[in-house]
């Protein structure tokens, strides 16, 4: 804020004299919120508890649940109903609590992104919420203030805007209060100048205005509105999670009906032939996989965040793991958003002050009265970094002398401005400080045609390094001599040069390394001149080469346009609207996108991509709304660590789904074979329930748990069309589960054998299928290791995992209301230790097969490397 008395952070409402402006009234401006609305974008429309409610009931588990429940009570068992309507209640109120969490998790981010305004009420200046401001307010604006609606300014000083978020512009827009008359006085210029931006940024100056539009009638509002129009990509492991789940479902009801009609046919009890077919049917079903699928993209989401980034979509976490391209911006991104000066060069060219990185050397005098140049050409209070890095330089030196004023302004036909300071005491002369493009500079100078090329000569050799150059020069006035009308009448001299440049992050080198080992192209999209970008691309280890600018790719036919994009390192002068052509020319290509912006202009491309990344320091609320993830930090590195998290995600749910998969094959098989076979039954749909909603959901906790495998961001990225579970991942699974089938049929036909009670029989099978449960999560929980390093491998969840199934065990077996209710008996020492024997020959059986598996896989690596 400039005027902390006047436009300042207010402590409390303050008073205006009667004579000032009184704006609305509270009960007025309460009246148009409720009338007009909030002043809020347009959000997503919100899914009811009812809903809620009704979409998980309709799930084919709830269904079977209560189907079982019913038939539990006719036959007069009511704990095995009561607990199973438990259950199925459960599975309700676990989906509804997530849903408001979620919600409430939205309206935090929502508010605390949300700008405040000071607004003149009932003739008080009062600060309140963003959202809070209504059509007809007055605003009161000052510089570093965020415009929080569309409006009309009555009153100005000096005021500018930065309108690049609306615009693309980076030069800020000069304001001028309202023309007396009317909108239309002055003609559109002057109309245009008079007005003021929501979601816009006050760089200096102040106002007064009045709000005009509000919420999703403001010209940023208008935007956000029209990026309905894009459609999102529909995310692909949803719809493959859906398809695997309807198949298992349509054959698992098909086999079901078919066993339970077979065994009510052959044995007659048509009662226990629709509770076994109904036990059956939920164990082929894997209602899991959705829960997975959100388990994993909840806690993916939360494990995203603490490293700095926020994820909005699941689509996006999906998406991760199979980036082939990243889009990203030079500013704030690569780079820390902040100016250093780098170079200081005087008239000749020569180099008298270096500076690359932080606390560079000394200034000597030649570079000290330079720098003193430049600060002294500079606002003494403002938000521009370049101005900012000057005033730094030169704190502390002496002889600074005196603002003696007027200040001549920047102007769009003269790219150069300066300022007069006062030199001595009393009567001593004055000094024209000016800074500007070195073109200008050199004008104002009246160079000769051959000093004139070498400066402008020396000026784009630092350009080409990435360089932000300014020229300077100054006039020395007589004491008493009058001080020009403007710059062009100074008689200024030209002094020198100095080099600005916005530092690399530290962490970007890396980071690029690591797409590169990881496959993913990396394309630099800016605004800044294309030497300039380039030279930022050698620095972070990007490409510099080929360059195309904005102006190049609008030229181009639809043909061409794709084929620079497909081959164009560095994007240069690339307006906003051109980013969006970019993105769906590369999905075109069969490329999945990642693309950077902050601005509104860049909603559109951000909602295209298939990872939209907002900046959350810089960017507008319209960007953060059509992106899917938003960076906390604009940094490059949070991109690099959430795209290597995204392929932990992704391998660690191809681990649970195949271990879901792998644990459906026994239940099933315990199922069916006692239905078809006319044998003892083994497992009811209590039994089946409470594997499914206690133990499989748990281990897939674990499973998200796991470290990233080691090559995790040195393979390339999958294929975008890639199953979930390919064919052969399919038979692995599924060569895992009749392993446990044997060991657990084992167990059962041993006993069957021996004669054992029906109770002691089915604990001891029960017992072995925890175990084997066990097993097969040590045997997925990483893709190519041994035993012994599987164990070792470090995961605190899976500590927790074994801590539960312990005491779901201890619960069952030992505790008698428990285990009458889940009709088990004691399985005795030999029933334990056949089980853990059984289990332990699963084990071998299965790294017997993966040792041989990755080792074919070394083989084809090997061969495929040598071919």
């Amino acid at each position: 804020m400039s005027d902390s008395s006047t436009f300042g952070e207010d402590r409390g409402a303050r008073a205006v004299t009667p004579a000032g402006p009184q704006g609305l009234t509270e009960a007025a401006a309460a009246a148009r919120l409720r009338q007009e609305g909030a002043n809020d974008l347009p959000r997503a429309e919100r899914r009811s508890v009812a809903r809620v409610a009704l979409d998980t009931v309709r799930e084919p588990m709830f269904a079977l649940l209560l189907s079982a429940g019913l038939i539990y009570l006719v036959i007069g068992d009511t704990g095995e109903a009561l607990l199973l309507f438990v259950f199925a209640t459960l599975s309700v109120t676990i989906a509804i609590a997530q849903e408001v969490r979620t919600e409430r998790a939205l309206d935090a981010l929502r508010d605390l992104s949300s700008p405040r305004a000071l607004v003149i009420r009932d003739g008080v200046r009062r600060r309140i919420p963003g959202r809070e401001v209504v059509r007809g307010d007055l605003m009161v604006l000052a510089e570093g203030d965020r415009v929080p609606a569309d409006a009309w300014l009555l009153s100005a000083t000096a005021l500018e805007a930065d309108e690049s978020l609306l615009t693309g512009e980076s030069v800020p827009a000069r304001k001028r209060a309202r023309p007396p008359g009317g909108e239309n006085v002055g003609g559109e210029d002057a109309a245009e100048e008079a007005r003021v931006f929501s979601g816009t940024l006050v760089v200096g100056g102040e106002g007064l205005a009045q709000v005009t539009a509000t919420g999703r009638h403001t010209a940023l509002g208008r935007i956000g509105q029209a990026l309905g129009e894009i459609e999102r990509e529909p995310p692909r492991l949803r719809a493959q999670v859906r398809r695997l789940v309807r198949f298992f479902a349509v054959l698992g009801i098909g086999v079901s009906v078919l066993a339970a009609l077979l065994h009510g046919l052959l044995n007659g009890d048509w009662l226990a032939a629709a509770l076994g077919g109904i036990a059956l049917a939920m164990a082929m079903l894997p209602e899991e996989f959705p829960l997975i699928l959100t388990v994993f993209t909840v806690m993916g989401a939360s494990r995203i965040a603490r490293a700095g980034v926020l994820t909005r979509r699941a689509a996006a976490i999906e998406a991760l793991g199979a980036a082939t391209v990243l889009c990203t911006d030079k500013t704030g991104t690569l780079t820390q958003n902040r100016m250093m000066v780098a170079e200081l060069r005087d008239a000749a060219g020569l180099l008298v002050h270096a500076a690359r990185q932080e606390g560079g050397g000394p200034l000597l005098p030649a570079g000290a009265a330079l720098a003193r140049i430049a600060a002294r050409a500079s606002r003494a209070e403002g938000f521009d970094p370049m101005e900012r890095a000057l005033r730094e330089l030169v704190a502390g030196l002496p002889g600074r002398g005196e603002p003696a004023g007027p200040d001549y302004p920047l102007r769009p036909d003269l790219l150069a401005m300066g300022r007069v300071w006062q030199e001595g005491e009393g009567n001593g002369s004055s000094v024209i400080a000016v800074k500007g493009a070195p073109e200008a500079v050199v004008g104002l100078c009246r160079l000769e045609a051959e000093e004139a090329a070498a400066v402008l000569a020396v000026a784009a050799g630092m350009a080409g390094r990435g360089l932000r150059v300014l020229g300077l020069a100054e006039a020395r006035l007589a004491p008493g001599q009058a001080l020009p009308a403007g710059l062009e009448a100074a008689p200024l001299a030209f002094r020198g040069l100095v080099g600005l440049v916005d530092p690399l992050r530290p962490s970007v080198p890396v980071a690029v390394a690591e797409c590169r080992a990881a496959g993913i192209r990396v394309a630099m999209v800016t605004g800044d001149h294309p030497a300039t970008a380039a030279a930022m691309a050698r620095a972070a280890g990007l490409d510099s080469a080929p360059v195309v600018t904005g102006r190049e790719l609008a030229a181009m036919p639809e043909e061409a346009f794709r084929e620079a994009v497909r081959r164009a390192a560095v994007f240069a002068r690339i307006p906003p609207e051109l980013k969006l052509r970019i993105v769906e020319a590369l999905k075109a290509d069969g490329e999945v996108v990642g693309m950077t912006g902050d601005g509104v202009n860049d909603a559109p491309a951000l909602k295209a991509a298939h990872i939209g990344i907002a900046m959350g320091g810089r960017g507008t609320d319209v960007a953060r709304e059509a992106a899917a993830i938003v960076l906390l930090e604009d940094d490059f590195g949070s991109i690099v660590r959430t795209i290597r998290m995204g392929r932990r995600i992704f391998d660690n749910l191809r681990k649970a789904m195949g271990y879901v998969i792998a644990m459906h094959v026994p239940i099933a098989g315990l199922a069916f074979l006692p239905l078809a076979f006319g044998l003892p039954p083994i497992f009811g749909p209590l039994h089946i329930a409470l594997l499914e909603m206690v133990v499989d959901p748990v281990c897939s906790i674990a499973f998200e748990a796991e470290p990233e495998e080691p090559d995790a961001m040195r393979r390339p990225p999958r294929a975008p069309d890639a199953p979930l579970i390919s064919i052969a991942e399919f038979g692995w699974s599924a060569l895992q589960g009749l392993a446990a089938l044997a060991a657990a049929g084992t167990i059962y036909l041993l006993g069957l054998r021996a004669g054992l009670p029906e109770e002691v029989l089915r604990s001891r099978t029960f017992l072995t299928l925890l175990l084997a449960s066990l097993g097969l999560i040590l045997v997925n929980r990483v893709f190519g290791t041994s035993l012994r390093e599987t164990v070792l491998r470090p995961n605190a969840a899976l500590r927790w995992v074994l801590a539960a199934i312990g005491a779901l065990l201890l619960v069952v077996f030992l505790l008698p209301p428990a285990a009458a209710l889940f009709r088990l008996g004691p399985p005795g020492l030999s029933g334990m230790g056949g089980a853990v024997l059984a289990v332990l020959a699963m084990l071998a059986l299965l790294e017997g097969v993966k040792l041989a598996r990755a080792a074919r896989r070394r083989r084809m690596a090997g061969a495929a490397a040598r071919g």
